[in-house]
């Protein structure tokens, strides 16, 4: 008498119901580890193009704004991305002798980012008077467990804040 090798009916059922168990547990905490993967790599992106802007503002003697740039004007969507240029003229104004020197693309659409104001100036001795604040990134909605900030203070100082919860509204 000879067997027949392979699978049953029954035995295929029971290995997808088990597959479909696991998968139904496990994507819920894959997306959550993508939101809190995508808020410290962005939160630290954001952190080192400000290092940069006041680090050329210091070095090149010059004004630096970063902002979120629409029609050549500083607007304060933080969200659509960041613009990091020379700023010759009239602050948040991007005007033909400005200089882009990074431009960082917009975030995830799910993702909000919030700043008190529509730019951050960086001055020739690397101060950030009158614009400082705390720029939040939360991934997925505004009051997500896994948001994070990056604080500006009026000498310029930035570094990533310490709060545990941290709301962009």
């Amino acid at each position: 008498m000879t067997h027949a090798t392979g699978f049953s009916l029954v035995e295929l059922i029971i290995t997808l119901l088990i597959a479909a168990i696991l998968l139904g547990v496990g994507v819920p905490s894959l997306a959550d580890s993508y939101r809190h993967f995508r808020a410290d790599s962005n939160i630290q992106k954001i952190q080192q193009h400000l290092l940069f802007a006041r680090s050329h503002a210091i070095s090149y003697g010059a004004r630096i704004t970063v902002c979120p740039l629409n029609n050549n004007l500083c607007i304060n969507q933080w969200q659509q991305g960041l613009t990091v240029f020379i700023d010759n003229g009239e602050y948040g104004k991007f005007e033909t002798d400005d200089k882009i020197l990074f431009q960082l693309e917009a975030f995830h659409h799910e993702d909000t980012v919030s700043y008190s104001r529509s730019a951050i100036r960086f001055l020739p001795t690397g101060l950030a008077s009158g614009t400082n604040g705390t720029l939040r990134y939360c991934p997925g909605s505004a009051d997500s467990p896994y948001s994070r900030a990056v604080i500006i203070s009026n000498a310029g100082r930035i570094r990533l804040s310490q709060d545990k919860e941290i709301a962009c509204q």
